[in-house]
């Protein structure tokens, strides 16, 4: 009956991906687009690509408008989506190089000394002349950087670049990136679920929730909101016993030889003072504990 009704008379909800969202990045910037999962933030770069139009608002990149897919806009911008790929599955990379050289109509002279630099910095050798579909998860992301990078973009939208990969994989195309925006100045705007990435690569990171931006600001400000509670570890000489743990904080992990509290920001100072005088301490280190994101952004809504 659900079936039936829903071919007659089907229930419409409306949903906007992406609302009141007002922002300016300046040019040399390198930013990090944070949110949930469906928070709009790949829906923003496709309209600041001009894949998608806007229902209404405006925007600018470079000086043009954005779904007027202007030549010349589309000549100084690059997107590059970690859940897609530009490059044809069954050539190799290198043969979707040279068909990119003719679109983006780059000279000989400088499409090799483009393409020779990109691939020494992410260490594909020869793996360029490979069929794409033989090429392990990193190295085809490796390579479809190259693709989206060989005509020297003014402007890169990096959509999840690290997805999936390796750690070794993902820090080598971190460095590669921040190598690329130190020599090349290009403007930045990166959306990724790591936050190692943002914290290596970005000065200042814009939070999306529900099509709205919920924060902006630095990464240190970002952790005093988003991180108020700390994680002490102890490394200790001799055993002691827990009971003469729990008026110090939370212990949220206790062994022979080390231990672990959560205390509030507030009091971690004086907590980790009492601790190293009254416990057979030899190391010590402090990390933020990370609240929920959507638990935060609802105290954002809230005007907490």
């Amino acid at each position: 009956m659900g079936t039936f009704r829903g071919l007659i008379h089907p229930e419409k909800i409306e949903t906007h991906a992406v609302k009141g969202v007002d922002l300016r990045i300046e040019r040399g910037e390198l930013i990090g687009f944070l949110g949930p999962n469906g928070a709009g933030k790949t829906t923003t770069l496709k309209m600041l690509s001009g894949i998608l139009f806007p229902t209404s608002g405006d925007s600018l990149v470079l000086g043009y408008v954005p779904n007027k897919r202007d030549p010349e806009m589309l000549r100084q911008i690059s997107l590059v989506m970690g859940n897609k790929q530009q490059l044809w599955w069954d050539l190799p990379a290198w043969d979707s190089f040279l068909v990119l050289k003719e679109l983006y109509e780059v000279d000989d002279v400088q499409f090799k000394r483009r393409v020779d630099r990109l691939v020494e910095a992410l260490e594909l050798g020869d793996k360029v002349r490979s069929q794409v579909r033989k090429l392990s998860l990193g190295e085809r992301m490796k390579c479809e950087l190259v693709a989206a990078l060989l005509h020297n973009p003014k402007i890169v939208f990096l959509d999840e670049p690290t997805i999936g990969l390796d750690v070794v994989s993902q820090k080598r195309i971190r460095d590669f990136l921040k190598e690329l925006h130190d020599e090349d100045g290009c403007t930045v705007l990166l959306t990724s679920h790591y936050m190692q990435d943002v914290q290596e690569l970005c000065d200042r990171v814009i939070v999306i929730d529900h099509g709205s931006i919920v924060f902006e600001g630095t990464l240190d400000d970002l952790s005093a909101k988003f991180s108020d509670i700390r994680r002490v570890t102890l490394t200790l000489s001799k055993p002691v016993q827990i009971l003469d743990l729990n008026t110090y904080g939370k212990v949220v992990e206790h062994t022979d030889s080390r231990v672990i509290f959560e205390v509030s920001r507030a009091d971690t100072a004086a907590v980790t003072g009492s601790l190293l005088q009254s416990l057979p301490v030899i190391d010590v280190s402090i990390d933020e504990v990370d609240r929920d994101f959507r638990a935060w952004v609802g105290s954002q809504d809230a005007g907490e």
